[in-house]
């Protein structure tokens, strides 16, 4: 028998680079690789002699606490412990509770326990060059002389006025961060790049001249020699197997939502809702400082405190109702210069109350996500370039300006139609007001965002006919690092189940790790799997194709709805 790695499929495999870009990590490797390559989207570049200093946090800072904010968290805080309280473990007894009065006594009498480290950690400025990327970030002083840059927020482009925040600055902040990662991780000589091909997993919900810019980084500055891309919930179908499903993708700064059938996402169906894991992080924080947290130093603006607040979220974390009373946990901490210390500490329903604050909003208040816009995909004529010479407003002008001569041709006939006149009008009308109505939708009536269960809900609901709505009930796919708790996704199926339409009522599944892949890596996954299928062949835009026709091309080739 063949060895597979012999195989035509797998070679070419080996020449495509995929490229999972995230607020938080970047997931890029070769189609034939198992999993890809994983590091930390972030670079820190030295500033210049009396040059000003910029730090993005690697949580969401936390917002001033109004007069409303406060007693709103803690009502939906003491809502969820009780709806808790309420419910039943699976052997049928009722769930109980640690007062947090005993758990805070107890993290109160805790006290840090010096470990002996025979080699103190020291920060790296020293120690390394002017640009520093990924994960080693953290190791850098954050009194130091470095800024710190992650160019994906909130599921798009970290575009802001300060240092580094200009589409030129982030656009070389990408191109250091995967340059770096092609060079040191996969182990390309850049030389070679026109030999390979790259396919970016770019947002569900889409800027067209971000595609642009991030086409032309593939293309022109990296040096690909052809590129395509794919929407990361169509991805995310395909790496899960599936023709259909609603997709919900909790990232680490985001959370969106469409309805893909056969490789197409539904424009109408999507929505992006700003927060994600980071925000629950956030709101855990909060909680363990309300039950005396032991590490009382902890600055969740500090990246290494940051860091070890996410993995305590991750670690303790769950939404398993069989876990009653507080747990007696442990963490160590070491900080450069400091001796390293351990900490006990008791975890009670803080442990579950974080995670649902997916469904529970409010609880994000912590860092104003509660209050953000959710973002809805913007029609053609909104997002016009001034490349693409056959966008909407184009064709609606062309369009008009043969149908004014086509009237003036029937009214000499004397034939008017003041009726189509009208019509027209409405249209346009409704095409204005489309856009004010979708944002709606995704805001309960305090103007909190709503929860990721009213979001499957909203999103499906916007599906063009019933028959469509039935499957979409039918099959929900969670991906995404953000959602990597136990036993939530039965409870989304719950929230889901009590609140679809009769008519839509039958068997309904939460898929979350189909085919046993990690749901992190699920997007990627069924890009690598795209990208090798005979019909991607079509898909391929080359270096000169870019330069030649520019975003023309996107639009002839691009596998969505442009």
């Amino acid at each position: 028998m063949a060895n597979t790695k012999d195989t035509p499929e797998h070679l070419q495999a080996q020449n495509i680079i995929v490229i999972h870009p995230g607020s938080l990590y970047l997931r890029m490797g070769r189609a034939s690789d198992v999993n890809p390559c994983r590091i930390m989207h972030a670079i820190a570049r030295r500033r210049k002699p009396n040059g000003r200093a910029y730090k993005d946090s690697l949580l969401p800072p936390p917002v001033a606490q109004s007069k409303d904010s406060l007693p709103e968290f803690e009502e939906c805080r003491l809502q969820v412990s009780h709806t808790l309280q309420s419910c039943v473990q699976s052997d049928g007894r009722r769930r109980y509770a640690t007062p947090p009065q005993q758990i805070s006594a107890f993290n109160r009498r805790s006290l840090a326990e010096t470990l002996d480290s025979d080699t103190p950690v020291e920060w790296k400025d020293e120690q390394v060059g002017n640009t520093v990327i990924g994960e080693e970030t953290l190791w850098l002083n954050p009194a130091g002389e470095f800024n710190l840059h992650f160019p994906i927020r909130r599921g798009e482009l970290n575009l802001h006025k300060n240092i580094g925040g200009s589409m030129t600055g982030v656009m070389s902040d990408l191109q250091d961060i995967w340059q770096y990662v092609l060079r040191h991780r996969l182990k390309i000589d850049l030389k070679h790049l026109k030999s390979y091909k790259a396919v970016l997993v770019i947002p569900d919900i889409y800027n067209r001249a971000h595609l642009k810019e991030l086409t032309t980084l593939l293309l022109s500055k990296i040096g690909f020699g052809c590129c395509f891309l794919v929407q990361d919930h169509v991805a995310a179908t395909f790496g899960a197997g599936l023709g259909y499903a609603c997709v919900i993708d909790v990232g680490d700064q985001k959370t969106s939502v469409s309805c893909v059938e056969d490789g197409i996402s539904h424009p109408n169906t999507r929505v992006r809702l700003d927060y994600g894991g980071a925000d629950v992080t956030q709101s855990f924080f909060w909680m363990l400082q309300k039950c005396a947290f032991p590490y009382k130093e902890c600055n969740q603006s500090n990246p290494q405190d940051a860091f070890l607040l996410k993995q305590l979220k991750e670690e303790y974390g769950h939404v398993n109702l069989d876990v009653c009373g507080s747990l007696e946990r442990s963490f160590t901490v070491q900080q450069p210069q400091q001796a390293k210390c351990k900490y006990t500490l008791q975890v009670g329903d803080e442990a579950i109350v974080a995670p649902l604050g997916l469904f529970h909003t409010e609880l994000f208040s912590v860092t104003g996500a509660n209050k953000s816009v959710p973002i809805t995909q913007k029609p053609c004529a909104a997002q016009p370039h001034p490349e693409d010479c056959f966008d909407a407003e184009y064709l609606r002008e062309t369009g008009r300006r043969g149908k004014e001569n086509l009237e003036q041709t029937a009214n000499e006939s004397g034939i008017g139609n003041a009726e189509n006149q009208d019509d027209d009008m409405v249209v346009e009308e409704q095409e204005k007001d489309g856009g004010k109505a979708s944002d709606k939708d995704f805001i309960m009536p305090g103007g909190q965002v709503i929860g990721i269960d009213q979001a499957v809900l909203q999103s499906i609901e916007r599906c063009p006919n019933d028959e469509l709505k039935r499957k979409m009930y039918g099959c929900i796919l969670v991906v995404g690092g953000g959602m990597k708790f136990t036993g939530i996704s039965n409870w989304l199926q719950n929230r889901v189940a009590l609140k679809i339409p009769l008519i839509y009522r039958s068997e309904h599944n939460i898929v979350t790790s189909s085919k046993d892949i990690d749901q992190e890596i699920t997007s990627w996954k069924g890009a690598a799997i795209m990208s090798c299928l005979e019909s991607a062949t079509e898909l391929w835009i080359t270096e000169p194709e870019w330069t030649r026709y520019g975003l023309r091309i996107l639009r002839e080739k691009a596998v969505f709805m442009w």
